[in-house]
């Protein structure tokens, strides 16, 4: 589960995750995906590039 904003900006970022993981899937390099999302801040992007989900090996009984 992504977080909704940045812990140190509070800017939205939920909202791009979904792309920059597709996109990501796809081969294509992580700096132009955040730039092209307009994840100017390094707050925001330290964000998306260090998410790991891991709501599954939390809560195996879903």
């Amino acid at each position: 589960m992504i977080p909704i904003r940045c812990f140190t900006c509070g800017k939205v970022i939920s909202r791009g995750y979904e792309e920059y993981k597709r996109r990501r899937t796809e081969g294509e390099d992580p700096e132009q995906i955040l730039d092209d999302l307009g994840m100017d801040r390094y707050c925001c992007r330290r964000m998306l590039l260090t998410h790991k989900e891991i709501i599954d090996e939390i809560n195996p009984y879903q």
